[in-house]
């Protein structure tokens, strides 16, 4: 019987190849606009790190002085070198890294290589376990050579393949500002998205090429980029501003795996905000926050609200395209009543009509399904060339490939669903009365 009705569906929309152009048409635009959007904010709002997310936190603290104290408002979203150090030192974390974005010139022992400038990013010795940085070769440091200020690196795999021909490069040499530092690990692809451990160098950023010791980078005074604020009337040369307390410029995250220690740790966190306090240091209320990863991520609203507007307008239209389907389908099925009416007097009953329709509106579906998926195959190609820092994450995945021909599919037989209801209810003695 499926077949039967499967074969009259293939007559129906062949007897009227214009509606029925139409009809796919107007199904595919709308599936097209509406999985472009939402592929592309699917992209900006996933989650970084599946399955370890949740055990991921952002504390705040607030040392700033009482100058311009508004109640109620957020503490700052850096922390000082000696809040770090302190917070680092008190180890009440399972895990914990402090971290800024900076720069230096690679001076490549391979020839043919010119020098060149490198990201680089300075953390301590948790980042790589803490974040489940996967590695090709050797390990990162240890907490040990942090304190030590030792000159080791660990090196992503991009710049392993342009530096050493892709090989094992660890216990070799990379010069950076004309320091020697030693390879101690060699990073596999690894990328976030978004960049979550520091959006002040972009949400959607690329990873850094090359990791070495906070403190290591600090002693040789290499460049670093972000935000520094600080506060209070003291002079300070620019390497006094790096390791004081009134000058706020490094992430901090920790790692905790329960809620009973989440809550420990804001307690913590409030305990040495009241100590500070009343050791003269911090002036303002404690204000503390200890927002989890995707909490961080929402407060510091990644994703761009155009992103969000523009999935709520293609849905609209989509809404508006499934409503003209309906109209269509209603002028296409109704052109049918007379066959409707003879079937019915020759004993076909009101469901075998329905379901004959509503495989016909799957069937416009799935074209439309097809139609809408190469729409949205150009659309995110035209979202690739547009000069974001997300362009290039533009691309269609299997769920939303899968997500597109069900959206289809449901459209149109949700739009076919009044139709063929109409079209079934036609009164087979009226209409052979009126022919």
């Amino acid at each position: 019987m499926f077949r039967y009705y499967a074969w009259l569906a293939v007559r129906g929309l062949k007897r009227n190849p214009g509606l029925t152009a139409l009809m796919v048409l107007a199904i595919g635009i709308g599936i097209g606009a509406s999985v472009t959007t939402l592929t592309v904010l699917q992209v900006l709002s996933g989650d970084p790190l599946p399955g370890k997310s949740d055990t991921l936190f952002y504390p705040q603290i607030d040392p700033q002085d009482s100058l311009g104290y508004q109640p109620g408002e957020e503490p700052p979203d850096v922390i000082s070198y000696l809040d770090a150090k302190n917070l680092l030192d008190a180890r009440r974390a399972d895990r914990q890294a402090v971290m800024t974005g900076g720069g230096a010139a690679v001076i490549p022992v391979k020839a043919g290589v010119d020098p060149y400038l490198l990201d680089l990013r300075y953390t301590s010795a948790d980042f790589f376990a803490m974040f489940e940085v996967p590695f090709l070769h050797g390990s990162g440091w240890t907490a040990a050579e942090d304190e030590a200020r030792a000159r080791v690196v660990v090196i992503s795999r991009r710049l392993n393949d342009k530096l050493f021909d892709g090989g094992n490069s660890v216990d070799r040499t990379l010069r950076l500002n004309n320091q020697d530092f030693r390879i101690v690990g060699v990073i596999d692809e690894w990328r976030p998205n978004p960049h979550f451990y520091d959006l002040n160098t972009g949400n959607y950023s690329d990873s850094e090429e090359a990791f070495i010791p906070l403190e290591t980078a600090i002693q040789l005074e290499m460049g670093r980029n972000g935000t520094m604020n600080c506060f209070g009337e003291e002079r300070l040369t620019p390497q006094q501003q790096l390791t004081s307390g009134s000058c706020m410029w490094l992430q901090y995250w920790v790692e905790l795996d329960s809620a009973e220690k989440h809550k420990d740790y804001l307690n913590f966190l409030t305990s040495y905000s009241e100590e500070q306090r009343r050791l003269g240091r911090f002036e303002r209320p404690v204000n503390v926050r200890l927002r989890s990863l995707m909490q961080w991520l929402d407060y510091q609203k990644v994703v761009p609200e155009d992103v969000r507007l523009q999935s709520w307008t293609a849905l609209g239209f989509l809404v508006v395209c499934i409503v003209n389907t309906v109209g269509l389908m209603l002028a296409k099925f109704l052109r049918r009543s007379n066959e409707v009416a003879v079937r019915r007097a020759l004993g076909a009953p009101r469901t075998s009509i329905f379901s004959q329709f509503l495989l016909e509106a799957g069937a416009v579906g799935a074209a439309g399904a097809l139609l809408g998926l190469a729409l949205s195959l150009a659309g995110l190609a035209a979202v690739r060339m547009q000069p974001v820092d997300y362009a290039e994450l533009a691309h269609l995945n299997g769920l939303m490939f899968c997500a597109a021909v069900l959206m289809a599919v449901v459209a149109s037989l949700v739009a076919g669903l009044l139709p063929a209801w109409q079209a079934c209810r036609v009164p087979p003695a009226l209409q052979l009365k009126s022919e």
